[in-house]
Parts: C-alpha cells; sequence; structure tokens
C-alpha cells in the first residue's frame, strides 16, 4: 500500500538522511523532449533529472560577486550578472563540443538534447551583503527576483545561440517547439550543490543557509577545515567584539540566536540553517524550482529532536508545492556528517 511505502520512507529518511526523493510525475510533466522517453532517474545529488545516457553539463555563478551600490544601499549589479549569464552559457555550450566522452552512446544522446545546467551559489552570502535574513519574505522575494532574471537571460543566451548555431537536435516535437521557444539547448537552467567549487569560490554553497558561524568540514581522508564566515568576521570587529573570546559559543552551536552577548543586528542577519524552519526550507527551494528547467539541490536541515511527522510534512508540502524532490537531514542522524560546527561533535 502507497502509505506503507510512503511511512518506511520517512522513518529511513529520519533515521539517516536517505532515501532522498524524486518526483517523477512532476519531473515528466516539464520533460523538454518526451518522444525521446520518459525520464525514470537523476543525478546523484537530484537537480538533474537525466534521460538514458544523457550527461551533466553543470556549471554555477557565484552571485555574492554581483553586487552594486544605488543610494548608498547595496543592491544587485544586474547588468554585470547578464553580461556574466550570457557568457557562462556559451561556455557550457562550448563543452558539449569539446568534450570526450567515455561511450559513443553517451555523446550523441548528450548532443540530441545539448543540456546543460546553470545555477547560482552564493546565496546565503548574497543575502547577507544585501542586509536581508535567509528566513524572511525579504529573502524569498529576492530568490525571486533573482531567478526570474536569472532564467530570463540563459534563456535570451541560448536563444542567441540557436539563431547562431541551430537548435538541439531534438527540437522538433519537444516542448519547447510546442512553446514556440527556439534554443540551443534543450534545457538551461538547474541548482546544483556546488559543494566542491563553492569550497574553491570561497562562497556558501548553491542556495542553503550558512550551517554555522562557525564551520567545520570534513573533506577527503578526514581532513578538518574549521572557519569563521568572514562577513561575520567583518561585522564583529566592526563592532569591537572579541572573536577568541566568542569561539567556544560558537563551537558549541551552529545558531548564535540565544547569544545575548551578540548584538541583535549579527544575530539578525546570521541565520543558520538549524534557525530555519522546515517549511521555510521548502518554501525557498519551491521558489528556485520555479525557475529552474531541470531541477534544485537542497538540503533541509532537521534538528535533532525533529520527528517522523515533520520530515512527512517536509515532502508533502515539497510536492504540493512544485519540487522535484527533496532530500531531508536530521542532525546527528548519522555518526558523520559533512558540516558540523566544532570538530567534537555534529552539532
Amino acid at each position: 500500500p502507497a502509505q506503507l511505502i510512503f511511512d518506511r520512507l520517512v522513518e529511513a529518511a529520519w533515521a539517516s538522511g536517505e532515501p532522498g526523493l524524486v518526483f517523477l510525475d512532476t519531473i515528466n510533466r516539464t520533460n523538454p523532449t518526451p518522444l525521446l522517453g520518459t525520464i525514470e532517474s537523476t543525478n546523484p545529488c537530484g537537480e538533474q533529472p537525466l534521460l538514458a545516457y544523457e550527461s551533466c553539463t553543470l556549471g554555477s555563478i557565484n552571485v555574492a560577486n554581483f553586487l552594486a551600490r544605488l543610494n548608498a544601499r547595496p543592491t544587485i549589479d544586474f547588468v554585470r550578472l547578464a553580461e556574466t549569464i550570457s557568457l557562462a552559457v556559451r561556455f557550457l555550450d562550448n563543452v558539449i563540443d569539446r568534450n570526450r566522452f567515455p561511450l559513443p552512446h553517451i555523446d550523441r544522446v548528450t548532443k540530441q538534447t545539448r543540456k546543460i545546467g546553470l545555477g547560482i551559489m552564493g546565496f546565503a552570502d548574497l543575502l547577507i551583503a544585501l542586509n536581508i535574513p535567509y528566513n524572511s519574505e525579504a529573502a524569498l522575494h529576492t530568490a525571486t527576483t533573482l531567478m526570474e532574471f536569472f532564467r530570463s537571460r540563459a534563456h535570451l543566451a541560448s536563444a542567441g545561440l540557436a539563431a547562431e548555431r541551430g537548435v538541439f537536435p531534438a527540437y522538433r516535437g519537444s516542448r519547447l517547439q510546442t512553446l514556440h521557444q527556439r534554443h540551443r539547448n534543450a534545457a538551461v537552467t538547474t541548482i546544483a550543490p556546488t559543494g566542491s567549487i563553492s569550497l574553491i569560490a570561497g562562497c556558501s554553497p548553491g542556495i542553503e543557509p550558512l550551517y554555522g558561524v562557525q564551520q567545520v568540514r570534513r573533506v577527503m581522508d578526514g581532513v578538518v577545515l574549521t572557519s569563521l564566515h568572514p562577513a561575520f568576521v567583518r561585522r564583529a570587529h566592526a563592532l569591537g567584539l572579541d572573536l577568541d573570546s566568542l569561539r567556544p559559543d560558537l563551537a558549541a552551536d551552529p545558531s548564535i540566536q540565544h547569544l545575548a552577548h551578540i548584538p541583535d543586528e549579527l544575530r539578525r542577519l546570521f541565520v543558520t540553517a538549524h534557525d530555519v524552519s522546515p517549511e521555510h526550507h521548502v518554501r525557498m527551494q519551491a521558489v528556485f524550482q520555479r525557475y529552474s528547467d531541470s531541477g534544485v539541490s537542497k538540503t533541509i536541515n532537521l534538528l535533532a529532536t525533529a520527528t517522523k511527522a515533520e520530515v512527512a510534512a517536509a515532502f508533502l508540502l515539497a510536492y504540493q508545492l512544485g519540487c522535484k524532490g527533496l532530500t531531508v537531514f536530521r542532525t546527528g542522524s548519522r555518526d558523520r556528517q559533512v558540516f558540523s560546527c566544532s570538530p567534537a561533535h555534529p552539532c
């Protein structure tokens, strides 16, 4: 029975964070090339629904780098962002032609649809720079404004490439032909986790909130990397705070909301994953899904005390809001986890 299967999924996700869910009916409602087949799976992080033998050609722009000032207030620099989006779409389309695929069939199928996945990272850093808390309606509004622009410009760039180089070979009979959208790529935008490239770029991963003001990341071969968020360091110094005296508190809990000796303005702005309600996490994912041709990789972080009912509610809300999948993770549900706030324990 469906209810029994769902209950077992919820129990397993509560216990270990696995499995994540993909909603195949939602995915196939927007399958850009239904004549080529039904989509049955995604790449490992869930952001790229693919046909058999298709491949991921992904890239992400660090939106925290696109800031300007308008009347002395920080704002998004949409002019520079538009230029970068256009360049990135061309770059990713070039990758498909320059890549050496491991199998001839992967080469052939990938070039039939020419799917690319341009997305963002550094979203939490952008919100902090704009003085917007992640767990606010203003953050949802910013996500909507940003991604509506992002998808529009990415589609415009793909249309420009189609005029220059031709549409993707499987265009005839595709969903895009029905919509009269002559694009070079059957899919253009996606939201990837960017775990590794955000570390290289020095920004927050994907569309995730900060995991903690102090963050411990366990990477290859058990290496432990500890860091304080640079914007927190700058603002703390500006307010005359002693960071050395704060470190024990920051290592004890990823949230700073209970620390009365930290000024309200810092506590309001430096919202961490566990300060965000499961509902808001899902609502944020749903905003980005609305403007993603493919999927969205995001983790719904839950406190150790979260119940199975809360896991079930998150799964159902994600489906109702049109997400293509969902991953939840309850802190402490595994012996080892990638992120924590101190090397000693998985807070």
